[in-house]
Protein backbone atom coordinates (compact mmCIF):
# COMPACT_ATOMS: atom_id res chain seq x y z
CA UNK A 1 0.00 0.00 0.00
CA UNK A 2 1.29 3.43 -0.91
CA UNK A 3 2.38 5.41 2.15
CA UNK A 4 1.10 8.89 2.97
CA UNK A 5 4.49 10.39 2.10
CA UNK A 6 4.62 8.59 -1.27
CA UNK A 7 1.17 9.85 -2.15
CA UNK A 8 2.14 13.40 -1.30
CA UNK A 9 5.33 13.22 -3.31
CA UNK A 10 3.42 11.99 -6.35
CA UNK A 11 0.83 14.78 -6.20
CA UNK A 12 2.00 17.87 -8.13
CA UNK A 13 -0.14 20.19 -5.99
CA UNK A 14 0.74 23.67 -4.76
CA UNK A 15 1.59 22.49 -1.23
CA UNK A 16 4.05 19.92 -2.58
CA UNK A 17 5.70 22.50 -4.85
CA UNK A 18 6.02 24.86 -1.88
CA UNK A 19 7.63 22.13 0.18
CA UNK A 20 10.10 21.33 -2.56
CA UNK A 21 10.95 25.02 -2.95
CA UNK A 22 11.60 25.36 0.79
CA UNK A 23 13.79 22.27 0.80
CA UNK A 24 15.76 23.55 -2.18
CA UNK A 25 16.31 26.97 -0.61
CA UNK A 26 17.30 25.40 2.69
CA UNK A 27 19.78 23.10 0.99
CA UNK A 28 21.33 26.06 -0.81
CA UNK A 29 21.58 27.96 2.48
CA UNK A 30 23.44 25.21 4.32
CA UNK A 31 25.70 23.78 1.62
CA UNK A 32 28.72 22.01 3.12
CA UNK A 33 31.73 24.29 3.33
CA UNK A 34 35.05 23.19 1.84
CA UNK A 35 38.33 23.58 3.65
CA UNK A 36 41.68 22.99 2.02
CA UNK A 37 44.65 21.57 3.82
CA UNK A 38 47.82 22.71 2.08
CA UNK A 39 49.52 19.47 3.04
CA UNK A 40 46.73 17.31 1.62
CA UNK A 41 46.35 16.25 -1.99
CA UNK A 42 42.61 16.97 -2.20
CA UNK A 43 39.92 19.15 -0.76
CA UNK A 44 38.15 17.72 2.28
CA UNK A 45 34.42 18.39 2.78
CA UNK A 46 33.40 19.63 6.21
CA UNK A 47 29.72 19.25 7.13
CA UNK A 48 28.55 22.56 8.57
CA UNK A 49 24.85 21.73 8.86
CA UNK A 50 22.23 19.53 7.27
CA UNK A 51 18.48 18.90 7.23
CA UNK A 52 17.31 16.17 9.60
CA UNK A 53 13.58 16.51 8.96
CA UNK A 54 11.11 18.33 6.72
CA UNK A 55 7.94 19.43 8.55
CA UNK A 56 5.27 20.66 6.13
CA UNK A 57 6.94 23.69 4.52
CA UNK A 58 9.67 24.02 7.14
CA UNK A 59 12.86 22.17 8.03
CA UNK A 60 14.68 21.12 11.18
CA UNK A 61 18.46 21.27 10.90
CA UNK A 62 21.10 19.14 12.53
CA UNK A 63 22.45 22.19 14.35
CA UNK A 64 19.02 22.87 15.88
CA UNK A 65 18.77 19.26 17.02
CA UNK A 66 22.29 19.27 18.48
CA UNK A 67 21.62 22.52 20.34
CA UNK A 68 18.43 21.12 21.83
CA UNK A 69 20.27 17.91 22.78
CA UNK A 70 22.84 19.87 24.76
CA UNK A 71 20.18 21.86 26.59
CA UNK A 72 18.15 18.79 27.52
CA UNK A 73 21.20 16.82 28.64
CA UNK A 74 22.28 19.73 30.87
CA UNK A 75 18.79 20.02 32.31
CA UNK A 76 18.51 16.30 33.04
CA UNK A 77 21.91 16.24 34.72
CA UNK A 78 20.95 19.20 36.92
CA UNK A 79 17.79 17.32 37.90
CA UNK A 80 19.93 14.20 38.56
CA UNK A 81 17.95 12.22 35.98
CA UNK A 82 19.76 9.49 34.09
CA UNK A 83 20.30 10.54 30.49
CA UNK A 84 19.26 7.89 27.92
CA UNK A 85 21.64 6.67 25.24
CA UNK A 86 22.42 9.44 22.77
CA UNK A 87 20.69 7.89 19.77
CA UNK A 88 17.52 7.23 21.80
CA UNK A 89 17.39 10.75 23.20
CA UNK A 90 18.09 12.17 19.75
CA UNK A 91 15.17 10.26 18.26
CA UNK A 92 12.82 11.35 21.07
CA UNK A 93 13.87 14.97 20.81
CA UNK A 94 13.50 15.05 17.05
CA UNK A 95 9.93 13.77 17.31
CA UNK A 96 9.17 16.35 19.98
CA UNK A 97 10.64 19.10 17.80
CA UNK A 98 8.50 17.94 14.88
CA UNK A 99 5.32 18.16 16.97
CA UNK A 100 6.35 21.58 18.32
CA UNK A 101 7.20 22.83 14.84
CA UNK A 102 3.78 21.73 13.57
CA UNK A 103 2.14 23.58 16.47
CA UNK A 104 4.18 26.74 15.87
CA UNK A 105 3.19 26.69 12.19
CA UNK A 106 -0.48 26.44 13.19
CA UNK A 107 -0.01 29.25 15.73
CA UNK A 108 1.40 31.54 13.03
CA UNK A 109 -1.46 30.67 10.70
CA UNK A 110 -3.90 31.44 13.54
CA UNK A 111 -2.34 34.85 14.16
CA UNK A 112 -0.95 34.05 17.62
CA UNK A 113 1.97 36.35 18.39
CA UNK A 114 3.95 36.91 21.59
CA UNK A 115 5.46 40.38 21.49
CA UNK A 116 8.71 41.43 23.17
CA UNK A 117 6.95 43.28 26.01
CA UNK A 118 5.04 40.17 27.05
CA UNK A 119 8.20 38.08 26.68
CA UNK A 120 10.25 40.49 28.79
CA UNK A 121 7.66 40.24 31.57
CA UNK A 122 7.82 36.44 31.49
CA UNK A 123 11.63 36.47 31.60
CA UNK A 124 11.57 38.92 34.51
CA UNK A 125 9.21 36.62 36.46
CA UNK A 126 11.45 33.61 35.79
CA UNK A 127 14.52 35.54 36.95
CA UNK A 128 12.81 36.72 40.14
CA UNK A 129 11.57 33.23 40.92
CA UNK A 130 15.26 32.28 40.89
CA UNK A 131 16.06 35.25 43.18
CA UNK A 132 18.05 36.98 40.43
CA UNK A 133 17.83 40.16 38.42
CA UNK A 134 17.33 39.71 34.67
CA UNK A 135 21.01 40.54 34.11
CA UNK A 136 22.03 38.14 36.87
CA UNK A 137 19.88 35.43 35.36
CA UNK A 138 21.41 36.09 31.94
CA UNK A 139 24.92 35.86 33.40
CA UNK A 140 24.04 32.56 35.11
CA UNK A 141 22.71 31.05 31.87
CA UNK A 142 25.79 32.07 29.92
CA UNK A 143 28.05 30.77 32.70
CA UNK A 144 26.34 27.39 32.24
CA UNK A 145 27.01 27.57 28.50
CA UNK A 146 23.46 28.47 27.43
CA UNK A 147 22.58 31.28 25.04
CA UNK A 148 20.28 33.89 26.59
CA UNK A 149 18.81 34.78 23.20
CA UNK A 150 18.02 31.12 22.56
CA UNK A 151 16.45 30.85 26.03
CA UNK A 152 14.26 33.86 25.23
CA UNK A 153 12.99 32.19 22.09
CA UNK A 154 12.32 28.97 24.00
CA UNK A 155 10.18 30.93 26.47
CA UNK A 156 8.40 32.67 23.58
CA UNK A 157 7.67 29.26 22.06
CA UNK A 158 6.33 27.88 25.35
CA UNK A 159 3.96 30.84 25.77
CA UNK A 160 2.86 30.52 22.13
CA UNK A 161 2.12 26.81 22.54
CA UNK A 162 0.11 27.52 25.69
CA UNK A 163 -1.97 30.14 23.88
CA UNK A 164 -2.51 27.71 21.01
CA UNK A 165 -3.63 25.00 23.41
CA UNK A 166 -6.10 27.40 25.05
CA UNK A 167 -7.49 28.34 21.63
CA UNK A 168 -7.65 24.88 20.06
CA UNK A 169 -8.43 22.66 23.06
CA UNK A 170 -9.29 24.36 26.36
CA UNK A 171 -11.77 26.88 24.96
CA UNK A 172 -13.46 24.32 22.73
CA UNK A 173 -14.02 21.64 25.36
CA UNK A 174 -17.74 21.29 26.02
CA UNK A 175 -19.42 19.30 28.78
CA UNK A 176 -22.94 18.13 27.90
CA UNK A 177 -25.75 18.39 30.43
CA UNK A 178 -26.30 14.64 30.06
CA UNK A 179 -22.68 14.02 31.15
CA UNK A 180 -23.29 16.08 34.29
CA UNK A 181 -26.49 14.12 34.96
CA UNK A 182 -24.65 10.80 34.61
CA UNK A 183 -21.74 11.98 36.79
CA UNK A 184 -24.03 13.15 39.57
CA UNK A 185 -26.09 9.98 39.41
CA UNK A 186 -22.97 7.82 39.59
CA UNK A 187 -21.67 9.77 42.61
CA UNK A 188 -25.13 9.89 44.21
CA UNK A 189 -24.87 13.65 44.02
CA UNK A 190 -21.85 13.70 46.33
CA UNK A 191 -18.92 15.74 45.12
CA UNK A 192 -16.44 14.88 47.86
CA UNK A 193 -13.96 12.98 45.67
CA UNK A 194 -11.31 15.62 46.32
CA UNK A 195 -10.59 14.33 49.84
CA UNK A 196 -7.43 12.63 48.55
CA UNK A 197 -4.71 13.76 46.18
CA UNK A 198 -2.32 11.58 44.23
CA UNK A 199 0.85 12.23 42.28
CA UNK A 200 1.15 9.96 39.25
CA UNK A 201 3.90 9.67 36.67
CA UNK A 202 3.09 8.33 33.23
CA UNK A 203 4.71 7.02 30.09
CA UNK A 204 2.46 7.42 27.04
CA UNK A 205 2.98 5.39 23.90
CA UNK A 206 0.76 7.22 21.45
CA UNK A 207 -1.26 5.25 18.88
CA UNK A 208 -2.09 7.06 15.61
CA UNK A 209 -5.70 7.84 14.80
CA UNK A 210 -7.35 5.09 12.69
CA UNK A 211 -4.32 2.87 13.35
CA UNK A 212 -4.18 -0.54 11.70
CA UNK A 213 -4.03 -3.74 13.74
CA UNK A 214 -0.31 -3.99 12.97
CA UNK A 215 0.36 -0.42 14.13
CA UNK A 216 -1.50 -1.05 17.39
CA UNK A 217 0.48 -4.26 17.91
CA UNK A 218 3.76 -2.41 17.27
CA UNK A 219 2.88 0.32 19.75
CA UNK A 220 1.84 -2.24 22.36
CA UNK A 221 5.18 -4.00 21.88
CA UNK A 222 7.00 -0.70 22.45
CA UNK A 223 4.98 -0.13 25.65
CA UNK A 224 5.84 -3.64 26.82
CA UNK A 225 9.55 -2.94 26.16
CA UNK A 226 9.34 0.13 28.39
CA UNK A 227 7.53 -1.86 31.06
CA UNK A 228 10.20 -4.59 30.89
CA UNK A 229 12.94 -2.02 31.52
CA UNK A 230 11.07 -0.73 34.56
CA UNK A 231 10.61 -4.24 35.94
CA UNK A 232 14.35 -4.87 35.70
CA UNK A 233 15.16 -1.78 37.73
CA UNK A 234 15.14 0.98 35.12
CA UNK A 235 14.66 4.50 36.50
CA UNK A 236 11.17 5.73 35.59
CA UNK A 237 12.36 9.19 34.53
CA UNK A 238 15.00 7.72 32.23
CA UNK A 239 12.56 5.25 30.66
CA UNK A 240 10.03 8.07 30.21
CA UNK A 241 12.66 10.15 28.40
CA UNK A 242 13.47 7.18 26.17
CA UNK A 243 9.94 6.00 25.34
CA UNK A 244 7.17 8.44 26.23
CA UNK A 245 5.34 10.52 23.62
CA UNK A 246 3.81 12.79 26.28
CA UNK A 247 4.90 16.39 26.62
CA UNK A 248 6.29 15.76 30.12
CA UNK A 249 8.55 12.89 28.99
CA UNK A 250 11.80 14.77 29.58
CA UNK A 251 10.80 15.91 33.07
CA UNK A 252 10.09 12.47 34.48
CA UNK A 253 6.49 12.14 33.30
CA UNK A 254 5.04 13.44 36.59
CA UNK A 255 1.51 14.84 36.42
CA UNK A 256 1.82 16.61 39.80
CA UNK A 257 -0.54 16.49 42.78
CA UNK A 258 -4.17 16.23 41.73
CA UNK A 259 -7.35 15.20 43.49
CA UNK A 260 -8.69 11.83 42.39
CA UNK A 261 -11.87 13.49 41.13
CA UNK A 262 -9.82 15.58 38.70
CA UNK A 263 -7.91 12.73 37.07
CA UNK A 264 -9.14 10.60 34.17
CA UNK A 265 -11.19 7.79 35.69
CA UNK A 266 -8.97 5.34 33.81
CA UNK A 267 -5.96 6.55 35.82
CA UNK A 268 -7.85 6.46 39.13
CA UNK A 269 -9.04 2.89 38.56
CA UNK A 270 -5.55 1.73 37.54
CA UNK A 271 -3.76 3.21 40.56
CA UNK A 272 -6.30 3.07 43.40
CA UNK A 273 -4.90 -0.20 44.83
CA UNK A 274 -1.22 0.63 44.31
CA UNK A 275 1.23 1.40 47.08
CA UNK A 276 3.61 4.32 46.66
CA UNK A 277 6.32 3.49 44.13
CA UNK A 278 4.34 0.69 42.45
CA UNK A 279 3.53 0.55 38.74
CA UNK A 280 0.11 -0.38 37.35
CA UNK A 281 -0.44 -2.93 34.58
CA UNK A 282 -0.52 -1.47 31.07
CA UNK A 283 -3.54 0.80 30.49
CA UNK A 284 -5.14 1.36 27.06
CA UNK A 285 -6.95 4.61 26.23
CA UNK A 286 -8.15 6.26 23.03
CA UNK A 287 -4.75 7.98 22.78
CA UNK A 288 -2.55 4.95 23.25
CA UNK A 289 -0.91 2.86 25.96
CA UNK A 290 -0.13 4.29 29.40
CA UNK A 291 2.33 3.08 32.02
CA UNK A 292 1.35 4.63 35.37
CA UNK A 293 3.42 4.86 38.54
CA UNK A 294 2.03 6.04 41.87
CA UNK A 295 4.54 8.57 43.21
CA UNK A 296 2.57 9.51 46.30
CA UNK A 297 -0.81 9.77 47.97
CA UNK A 298 -1.93 12.36 50.52
CA UNK A 299 -5.01 13.88 52.09
CA UNK A 300 -6.24 16.95 50.26
CA UNK A 301 -6.44 20.32 51.96
CA UNK A 302 -9.27 20.39 54.46
CA UNK A 303 -11.59 22.37 52.27
CA UNK A 304 -14.69 20.36 53.10
CA UNK A 305 -16.53 19.55 56.28
CA UNK A 306 -19.07 16.90 57.13
CA UNK A 307 -20.13 14.52 54.41
CA UNK A 308 -22.30 14.31 51.34
CA UNK A 309 -22.85 17.77 49.89
CA UNK A 310 -21.92 19.79 52.98
CA UNK A 311 -18.81 21.87 52.33
CA UNK A 312 -16.75 24.38 54.23
CA UNK A 313 -16.96 27.92 52.91
CA UNK A 314 -14.54 30.71 53.74
CA UNK A 315 -15.29 34.40 53.97
CA UNK A 316 -12.05 36.17 53.01
CA UNK A 317 -10.63 39.43 51.74
CA UNK A 318 -7.35 40.30 50.11
CA UNK A 319 -5.01 42.99 48.85
CA UNK A 320 -3.54 42.28 45.41
CA UNK A 321 -0.42 43.89 43.96
CA UNK A 322 -0.02 42.95 40.29
CA UNK A 323 3.40 42.39 38.74
CA UNK A 324 4.07 44.29 35.52
CA UNK A 325 6.70 46.32 33.69
CA UNK A 326 6.61 48.98 36.41
CA UNK A 327 6.18 46.80 39.52
CA UNK A 328 8.57 43.86 39.89
CA UNK A 329 7.90 40.74 41.97
CA UNK A 330 10.40 41.95 44.56
CA UNK A 331 8.70 45.34 44.77
CA UNK A 332 5.25 43.73 45.11
CA UNK A 333 6.45 41.48 47.94
CA UNK A 334 8.19 44.40 49.68
CA UNK A 335 5.09 46.58 49.49
CA UNK A 336 2.83 43.86 50.90
CA UNK A 337 5.34 43.13 53.69
CA UNK A 338 5.13 46.81 54.67
CA UNK A 339 1.33 46.69 54.66
CA UNK A 340 1.35 43.54 56.80
CA UNK A 341 3.62 45.25 59.34
CA UNK A 342 1.10 48.10 59.57
CA UNK A 343 -1.72 45.60 60.10
CA UNK A 344 0.24 43.64 62.73
CA UNK A 345 0.99 46.87 64.59
CA UNK A 346 -2.68 47.95 64.41
CA UNK A 347 -1.55 51.06 62.52
CA UNK A 348 -4.18 50.64 59.80
CA UNK A 349 -7.33 48.71 58.93
CA UNK A 350 -7.30 46.00 56.28
CA UNK A 351 -10.23 47.43 54.34
CA UNK A 352 -8.62 50.91 54.22
CA UNK A 353 -5.32 49.52 52.85
CA UNK A 354 -7.23 47.43 50.30
CA UNK A 355 -9.05 50.50 49.00
CA UNK A 356 -5.76 52.42 48.74
CA UNK A 357 -3.39 49.80 47.34
CA UNK A 358 -5.20 46.74 45.93
CA UNK A 359 -5.13 46.25 42.14
CA UNK A 360 -8.24 44.04 42.25
CA UNK A 361 -11.85 44.88 41.45
CA UNK A 362 -12.70 44.09 45.08
CA UNK A 363 -10.71 47.13 46.27
CA UNK A 364 -13.77 49.39 46.52
CA UNK A 365 -15.30 46.78 48.89
CA UNK A 366 -12.23 46.78 51.11
CA UNK A 367 -10.91 43.67 49.38
CA UNK A 368 -13.93 41.58 50.42
CA UNK A 369 -14.30 38.47 48.23
CA UNK A 370 -17.45 37.20 49.92
CA UNK A 371 -18.03 33.55 50.66
CA UNK A 372 -15.63 31.30 48.74
CA UNK A 373 -16.35 27.69 47.87
CA UNK A 374 -13.60 25.07 47.38
CA UNK A 375 -12.26 25.43 43.85
CA UNK A 376 -13.39 29.04 43.40
CA UNK A 377 -9.84 30.39 43.51
CA UNK A 378 -6.50 29.32 42.06
CA UNK A 379 -4.73 26.54 44.05
CA UNK A 380 -1.98 28.82 45.43
CA UNK A 381 -4.57 31.22 46.89
CA UNK A 382 -6.76 28.43 48.24
CA UNK A 383 -3.87 26.61 49.95
CA UNK A 384 -2.74 29.80 51.69
CA UNK A 385 -6.31 30.72 52.66
CA UNK A 386 -7.04 27.26 54.07
CA UNK A 387 -3.97 27.45 56.31
CA UNK A 388 -5.24 30.60 58.07
CA UNK A 389 -7.39 30.88 61.18
CA UNK A 390 -10.23 33.44 61.25
CA UNK A 391 -8.73 36.87 61.91
CA UNK A 392 -5.26 35.83 60.68
CA UNK A 393 -3.47 37.61 57.82
CA UNK A 394 -1.12 35.70 55.51
CA UNK A 395 2.41 36.55 54.46
CA UNK A 396 2.62 37.73 50.78
CA UNK A 397 1.28 34.90 48.58
CA UNK A 398 2.23 34.53 44.92
CA UNK A 399 -0.36 33.44 42.34
CA UNK A 400 -0.59 33.91 38.55
CA UNK A 401 -2.36 37.21 39.25
CA UNK A 402 0.42 38.73 41.35
CA UNK A 403 0.99 38.88 45.13
CA UNK A 404 -1.72 38.88 47.80
CA UNK A 405 -2.25 39.52 51.47
CA UNK A 406 -5.16 37.29 52.53
CA UNK A 407 -7.29 37.61 55.64
CA UNK A 408 -9.83 34.99 56.66
CA UNK A 409 -12.86 36.60 58.33
CA UNK A 410 -15.00 33.53 59.15
CA UNK A 411 -15.91 30.03 58.06
CA UNK A 412 -19.10 28.00 57.87
CA UNK A 413 -20.34 24.65 56.67
CA UNK A 414 -23.28 24.68 54.33
CA UNK A 415 -25.09 22.32 52.00
CA UNK A 416 -24.36 22.99 48.35
CA UNK A 417 -27.28 24.06 46.22
CA UNK A 418 -28.29 21.87 43.29
CA UNK A 419 -27.09 24.55 40.86
CA UNK A 420 -23.74 24.73 42.62
CA UNK A 421 -23.40 20.95 42.55
CA UNK A 422 -23.87 20.96 38.78
CA UNK A 423 -21.29 23.70 38.36
CA UNK A 424 -18.76 21.74 40.44
CA UNK A 425 -19.53 18.56 38.51
CA UNK A 426 -18.97 20.41 35.24
CA UNK A 427 -15.58 21.64 36.45
CA UNK A 428 -14.53 18.17 37.62
CA UNK A 429 -15.53 16.62 34.28
CA UNK A 430 -13.70 19.38 32.43
CA UNK A 431 -10.48 18.77 34.36
CA UNK A 432 -10.80 15.02 33.79
CA UNK A 433 -11.08 15.55 30.04
CA UNK A 434 -8.61 18.39 29.41
CA UNK A 435 -5.39 16.40 29.33
CA UNK A 436 -6.91 13.58 27.30
CA UNK A 437 -8.42 16.09 24.85
CA UNK A 438 -5.07 17.83 24.48
CA UNK A 439 -3.25 14.56 23.80
CA UNK A 440 -5.94 13.61 21.27
CA UNK A 441 -5.57 16.98 19.52
CA UNK A 442 -1.77 16.59 19.40
CA UNK A 443 -2.15 13.13 17.91
CA UNK A 444 -4.48 14.41 15.18
CA UNK A 445 -2.16 17.33 14.42
CA UNK A 446 0.83 14.99 14.16
CA UNK A 447 -1.07 12.56 11.92
CA UNK A 448 -1.94 15.26 9.38
CA UNK A 449 1.54 16.82 9.38
CA UNK A 450 3.75 16.05 6.40
CA UNK A 451 7.09 14.76 7.73
CA UNK A 452 10.13 13.55 5.83
CA UNK A 453 13.08 12.24 7.84
CA UNK A 454 16.63 12.90 6.62
CA UNK A 455 18.76 11.52 9.48
CA UNK A 456 19.79 8.47 7.47
CA UNK A 457 21.28 10.76 4.81
CA UNK A 458 23.69 12.29 7.33
CA UNK A 459 25.16 9.24 8.95
CA UNK A 460 26.75 9.02 12.43
CA UNK A 461 28.48 12.04 13.94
Amino acid sequence: MMTKIQKLLRQPDTASLCRHAVILMSLMAIMPAMSQDKNSKANQAVLVDAIVAVVNTDVITLQELEDRMRLVEQRMKRQKTQVPAREILQKQLLERMIVNRAQMQLARESGIRIDDIMLDRAIARIAEQNSLSVQGFRDQLEKEGSSFSRFREEVREEITLQRLREREVDNKLQIAESEIDNFMAASAGKLDGAQQEVNIAQILIRVPENASAQQIADRRKRAEEAMAQLKTGGEFAKVAASFSDAGDALTGGELGWRSSARLPQLFVDATEKLNEGEIAPLVRSANGFHILKLIGRRSASKVKAGSGNVVQQTHARHILIKVNQIVSSAEARRKLAELKDRLDNKAAKFEDLARLYSNDGSANKGGDLGWIYPGDTVPEFERAMNSLQPGEVSQPVETPFGYHLIEVLERKSEEISRERQRMMARQILREQKLEESYEDWLRQLRDRTYVEYRMDDIGPR
